[in-house]
């Protein structure tokens, strides 16, 4: 148990929205991605998900879970649903799900509540994608679903202290996952090995240069004279314990920055490609869209027509 503390102590868990939907119409959205982790509860109808071979459905009460940076079909509503991708869904939410903005559990509608949130190891990495967790469904858990659900009445209130309870709600939520996945004996294996990862001091430290350092130089060469290894085994010494090579790592944590400036700032798409490292901007462009399937401009746009009354943090 001592492994899995060490787990839950490098967690650091941020809330980032939260809303009650209701289905429209029935659609699925092909390769669904998002850098952020996201909690889905299902209160009627049918929601389903597909990732390679693997393949579930949620039931009224049950929840979804879709870790940050992992790309997902997801289906809302079970009748002849519409097949569209990222890119058109945002561009056409409105005639798919609509925002209801006093949760209501019981409403005779298909509708579902959702929690999006920020999960960090070390507030370095996506703590759910460095443990290599896929999507799962959530059955049984009366807390985790309870919790959820007071998230979301005091993400829509105006109470005092209100924030501060979406705050402890939001990292309880966190814990409870782990806790969900290791008491169900899910994914262990991948976990055993995540945390050895995270105990490497050299490794923490790439890390922590990377993440200060997104507009400036990442070469091997200085990813090397951090961790003070050798510039050909500084790929090798990173792949072997996060399981992808630096550069790839690099390139998702810069436009995983990109995406938080896109719905945090109005800094031009230009300054914010020059912000996390890219001088060309038609560059930075082509590489957004192959990585989250629509134009940087899209995600901005996805961003106002998708957030719901939430508090600061």
């Amino acid at each position: 148990m001592k492994d899995y503390d060490r787990i839950l102590e490098s967690l650091n868990v941020k809330f980032i929205k939260a809303g009650h939907m209701k289905v429209l119409q029935a659609l699925k959205i092909e390769n669904f991605y998002d850098v952020d982790t996201t909690l889905i509860l299902l209160n009627k109808g049918k929601i389903s998900y597909a990732q390679g071979k693997v393949q579930d459905q949620v039931a009224p009460g049950e929840m979804l879970f879709i870790p940050g940076g992992k790309s997902t079909d997801i289906t809302y509503g079970g009748e002849n649903p519409i097949i569209t991708n990222q890119e058109y869904f945002t561009s056409n939410y409105g005639q798919y799900l609509q925002a209801v903005q006093a949760p209501d559990f019981e409403v005779p509608f298909e509708n579902f509540s959702y929690v999006t949130f920020d999960a960090k190891a070390f507030d370095l990495i996506n703590f759910f994608t460095a443990l290599d967790i896929p999507p799962f469904v959530i059955r049984g858990n009366t807390y985790l679903r309870e919790t959820l659900k007071n998230i979301l009445i005091e993400s829509s209130n105006e109470t005092v202290g209100n924030n501060r309870m979406v705050k402890a709600y939001t990292e309880q939520l966190g814990i409870q996952i782990v806790r969900h996945v290791i008491a169900n004996n899910l994914f262990t294996e991948k976990l055993a090995t995540s945390n050895r990862s995270l105990k490497d001091p050299r490794l923490i430290s790439i890390l922590h240069y990377i993440k200060d350092n997104l507009g400036g130089d990442l070469s091997n060469q200085a990813l090397a004279t951090v961790a003070h290894v050798s510039r050909d085994y500084v790929g090798q010494y990173f792949k072997m314990l996060t399981g992808i090579n630096p550069q790839d790592h690099i390139e998702y944590q810069r436009m995983e920055q990109a995406v938080k400036l896109l719905r945090t700032t109005k800094k031009s798409i230009r300054e914010i490609g020059q912000a996390v490292g890219f001088k060309d901007t038609a560059y930075f462009c082509r590489r957004f869209k192959m990585m989250f399937g629509m134009p940087a401009s899209k995600s901005r746009q996805k961003e106002t027509k998708m957030s719901v009354p939430r508090p600061t943090h």
